[in-house]
């Protein structure tokens, strides 16, 4: 399996699990595979984790469409909400935020790009 299907069957299993959550809230999903990692626009990168090579994939729904935004962060951005959710678990970083932001404004743009 390639790192495209993997991060595929990763955000599907997101869906079914967000879905059982939230229900109706959550109609469809999405994955961003675009480049520069959307918290500092430098490229995605592998990062280490327990050793090993890995890729931060991550999830967020964007209430007004009810959609679930898969992503990757480039090693620098994934351990900084790593170390932050050693701090504080569950509290959202500014980091949170700047990563919601581009990749609403990237849906948005990739939605525009489909309804022309």
């Amino acid at each position: 399996m390639n790192a495209k299907d993997h991060a595929d069957a990763v955000l599907a299993q997101l869906f079914a699990q967000a879905k059982a959550q939230f229900g109706n809230a959550v109609k469809g999903f999405w994955f961003y595979d675009g480049d520069p990692c959307p918290g500092c626009g430098f490229p995605v990168d592998a990062m280490k984790y327990k050793g090993q090579d890995a890729l931060s994939l991550n999830a967020f729904i964007y209430r007004p469409r009810g959609v679930l935004i898969g992503y990757a962060l480039c090693g620098l951005c994934a351990q900084q909400i790593f170390q932050a959710a050693q701090q504080n678990p569950r509290v959202q970083t500014p980091l949170h935020a700047v990563i919601e932001q581009n990749l609403t404004k990237a849906y948005q743009r990739y939605l525009a790009s489909h309804d022309a």
